[in-house]
């Protein structure tokens, strides 16, 4: 079994061998190592709907973590993330940051959150700035404008969850 991720620093997309393992007459999904392939014309996130969802996924955030670490953006732009899980109204995201990483100020139409997993990030609203140390969690409505700044070399786990339709009316 295998997943894709769009890699949108390097344009390949990323191939990751999923082995699947019992578990008390359950499957599990758990990621192992990335195998690169060309995009093929494939743009973004629209091109691997139906790869980064599984009834059971597990991951191991420090591999995680490493393996950002260890390509070709993390150098380059002091920053590289990667999409976890990608449902149409649900996504996790890791983030990998250095010193002085910043996430330029935007919004998002979901409800997001936002949970330090390593460092130290700040994270500036109109009216606040709010410290985030590793461990803590925010949680943030739809379209509040922020940025996000790492006081130390960071990882951050963003979730995003977008209204169904009856909501937003």
């Amino acid at each position: 079994m295998a997943r894709c991720a769009y890699n949108s620093n390097s344009g390949s997309i990323q191939e990751t061998e999923v082995p699947s393992t019992k578990r008390k007459g359950r499957q599990m999904t758990q990621p192992q190592r990335k195998v690169s392939q060309e995009k093929e014309g494939r743009t973004g996130h629209e091109s691997l709907a139906g790869h980064l969802t599984a009834p059971l996924m597990g991951f191991d955030l420090a591999k995680e973590i490493t393996q950002l670490h260890q390509e070709e953006a993390w150098p380059r732009t002091g920053r590289n993330s990667k999409t976890l899980v990608k449902h149409p109204d649900f996504r996790i995201v890791l983030i990998a940051l250095q010193k002085g990483g910043h996430l330029e100020e935007h919004s998002a139409d979901a409800r997001i959150s936002i949970y330090t997993l390593s460092g130290h990030v700040k994270l500036q609203l109109p009216d606040q700035t709010v410290d985030l140390p590793q461990g803590h969690l925010l949680v943030l409505d739809r379209a509040l404008e922020h940025d996000l700044e790492a006081l130390e070399e960071s990882a951050i786990l963003l979730t995003i969850s977008w209204p169904h339709a009856a909501e937003i009316e």
